[in-house]
Formats: structure tokens, C-alpha cells, sequence
């Protein structure tokens, strides 16, 4: 069964400050990634450590699409979407510790 992927007013901000070719990326690997078993870790999907943000992780290259997962029904919620350089998070033009 799929999951409805919805994306918060806060993740539309964030992908707005991208590219239109990031902006199309994100759309594209989140839709591919995440409609089926979004719960499954891969090599681009991680669950991260207790943080306020979200519990997972959807890396695209040097973006990362923060998202939680509800069953009832089933759904993934995009949170934030921000750009990594080196160990430093960039959401929002602001710098984010996980």
C-alpha cells in the first residue's frame, strides 16, 4: 500500500529558497524513496538519534529531506528540507545541530 506524502507550509518554504533543478531532485527522490516502506533504511534513508526536527532522514547528494512516518492512514510528513556543507545543516538560511 502506498503512502500519501504530504509536505508541511514550513518544506514548501524551504524548497522555495532552491533551485528549480534542487527543487525538481527533492520532488523526484521523495516521491520515488518514500511512497513505499519509507520505515526501511537504505543507503540514502536513515533513522537519526532523538531530535526536535524529525526521526528520519532522506539524503539526495549534499539535501536533506527530513520526514516522519504515521500508519493511521498511512502517511509520511515532509518537515524540512535544508542543504548539508561538511557536518553543518542549513535550513531556513539557518544553521541546524541535530
Amino acid at each position: 500500500m502506498p503512502y500519501e506524502i504530504i509536505l508541511e507550509p514550513d518544506a514548501v518554504d524551504h524548497l522555495r529558497s532552491f533551485s528549480a533543478r534542487d527543487r525538481a531532485t527533492v520532488l523526484d527522490e521523495v516521491e520515488e524513496q518514500l511512497t513505499y516502506e519509507p520505515e526501511v533504511e537504505t543507503r540514502h534513508r536513515k533513522r537519526l538519534r532523538p531530535n526536535p526536527l524529525a526521526p528520519w532522514e532522506l539524503c539526495i547528494g549534499n539535501l536533506g529531506v527530513f520526514y516522519d512516518v504515521y500508519e493511521e492512514p498511512a502517511g509520511v510528513r515532509v518537515v524540512a528540507v535544508g542543504r548539508k556543507r561538511g557536518n553543518t545543516l542549513i535550513i531556513a538560511g539557518q544553521e541546524i545541530s541535530l
